[in-house]
């Protein structure tokens, strides 16, 4: 199974019915041989309120190489890779990050979307992957083990943090962006 090459999007997700409020926006386009992801969050987390901005830069093969994340209250965060695990936080080498590919951040749904798709799973695959996990609001970052299953390449994928235990079924569209995350977002037209 392939997913589609990815043309220009605009994507929106809310908090599901009865969670913390909430709301995304997205833009994703094709840049510079890869991609551009920009983003806004507007959220609560465990009775916080706070905004960010998020900016991502993939290459062709969906290889984190940049992360900007400012929020509202002033926090900054800036990570650059190689794309291929070695990173740097601030202009400072995180050799703690060695061997992560991409990144959680904590706020959206968007994130899953990357190792989905650089995985590129056939029907009942799995992979252990290991990434940066990027709390919100103070973004901290952290290696994370975690692990997607392809239940139905293509359109539905299983998503396991194997620290914590928790895990979602998340169905996606054709080009691999996450529809409904069950329990804490829902995708907007």
């Amino acid at each position: 199974m392939s997913i589609p090459t990815l043309i220009f999007r605009t994507i929106r997700w809310s908090a599901w019915a009865g969670c913390a409020a909430g709301m995304e926006h997205v833009d994703i386009r094709p840049a510079d041989g890869g991609l551009h992801i920009s983003g806004v969050v507007i959220a609560e987390d465990d009775e916080t309120d706070f905004g960010l901005s998020y900016h991502l830069k993939l290459d062709a093969l969906w290889h984190t190489k940049e992360v900007r994340i400012r929020t509202t209250s002033g926090h900054v965060l800036h990570l650059e890779s190689n794309g291929k695990g070695s990173w740097q936080e601030n202009g400072k080498d995180r050799p703690d990050l060695q061997g992560c590919i991409d990144v959680d951040i904590q706020a959206t749904p968007l994130t899953n979307t990357l190792p989905i798709r650089r995985l590129d799973l056939e029907t009942g695959e799995r992979m252990d992957i290991r990434l940066c996990y990027i709390t919100v609001p103070h973004l901290t970052v952290a290696p994370e083990n975690q692990r997607y299953t392809a239940l139905e390449a293509g359109s539905l994928y299983r998503f396991q943090s194997l620290e914590s235990g928790f895990a979602a079924d998340l169905p996606v569209d054709e080009d691999g962006f996450v529809l409904d995350y069950p329990g804490l977002f829902k995708r907007l037209g």
